[in-house]
Order: structure tokens, then C-alpha cells, then sequence
């Protein structure tokens, strides 16, 4: 018998076990053209209910937009001002009313059990919005994402996406 998807996430690591992986529960694929495109993507996640407390996983190398595509979906949410990549802080919160924000990004992880640590298990129990960057540098310790963006460049202006939702929650924010 599997655990469920959502237990998937619980079980804590054993060392030379391969932990079964969270079923894709619904894939979409799509081409934003231009950042036009990525921002009117954004916009539309943005009004989505089920965003309010999902977790978000972005993955596409390095300058594929990922962090673009955040800056999008937080200002279509209403957060104002700038948005910084959280490069080198790892997480950069945002409050807005009724909705806290984890904006992540574990570029510079070395070691999963960082994201231990530094006490980010806490951050992702907590009602509110999660979105992270290379969060394959955290694997193992981070839940099943609700939705998956896989962004991969195509020229300098067009971008492949796939969406992938792991939960319920990521299937109603692909409808």
C-alpha cells in the first residue's frame, strides 16, 4: 500500500531508501511568447482562491524566470514595491491582509537538512502562500508541491511551461 500524498511529506528520510515520489495528479503545458504573457499567467493564478495556501514549486535553470515569474504573481496580489530575489537570504516574507507570503529560494543549499535548520518547517505549517525557487536543492525534506511550474527557455523572449499539480489544491488552480 502507498501513503498518500500528503503523508508522503511526514515520512523523514532514510538513508539509502528512495522515498516514492507524489503522484501527478493533472498536467497542463504551456508557451508564454514574452514577459507579457508570464505576467497575464500570473494575474490569473493570482484570482485564483486555492492560491491563498498552496505551495508553489518553480524549477528552469538559471535565468529561465522563475523569479520574474513571482514578481508577477506578487504584485497581481497586491504586494507594492520591489521585489527581491531571495538569493542570498534564502526567504523573503511578504504580509498582506489575510495572506502571508514565504517566497524561498534554495539556490544555495548545500545540504537539505539546511532547510531543517533554519527552521522552515515551521514557515510551511503555517496558513499562507509558499513559492520556491530550486527547491530540488531541498528534495526530501520539503512537502509534495500543490503545483509545479517547469519553465524552460525557448529563445530570449519565449518560455515552455509545464504545470504539474500534485493535490487537489494544484488541480483547482489549473482550472
Amino acid at each position: 500500500m502507498r501513503p498518500s500524498p500528503q503523508l508522503l511529506h511526514q515520512l523523514p528520510p532514510i538513508e539509502g531508501m528512495t522515498l516514492l515520489h507524489a503522484p501527478i495528479l493533472e498536467s497542463r503545458h504551456t508557451v508564454w511568447h514574452d514577459e507579457d504573457d508570464c505576467a497575464a499567467f500570473a494575474s490569473g493564478l493570482a484570482r485564483r482562491d486555492a492560491l491563498r495556501d498552496a505551495y508553489v514549486e518553480l524549477r528552469g535553470e538559471l535565468g529561465a524566470g522563475k523569479t520574474t515569474f513571482v514578481r508577477h504573481l506578487l504584485h497581481a496580489l497586491g504586494v507594492h514595491g520591489r521585489i527581491k530575489s531571495p538569493t542570498y537570504t534564502v526567504l523573503e516574507p511578504y504580509a498582506l491582509p489575510g495572506l502571508d507570503i514565504a517566497h524561498f529560494d534554495f539556490y544555495r543549499f548545500a545540504d537539505a537538512r539546511e532547510w531543517e535548520d533554519a527552521g522552515f518547517r515551521e514557515v510551511f505549517a503555517a496558513p499562507g502562500l509558499k513559492l520556491a525557487e530550486w527547491p530540488q536543492k531541498a528534495e526530501g525534506v520539503l512537502p509534495a508541491p500543490d503545483l509545479r511550474l517547469n519553465i524552460e527557455v525557448v529563445d530570449d523572449t519565449q518560455r515552455r511551461v509545464t504545470l504539474q499539480a500534485f493535490t487537489p489544491r494544484g488541480v483547482a488552480l489549473l482550472e
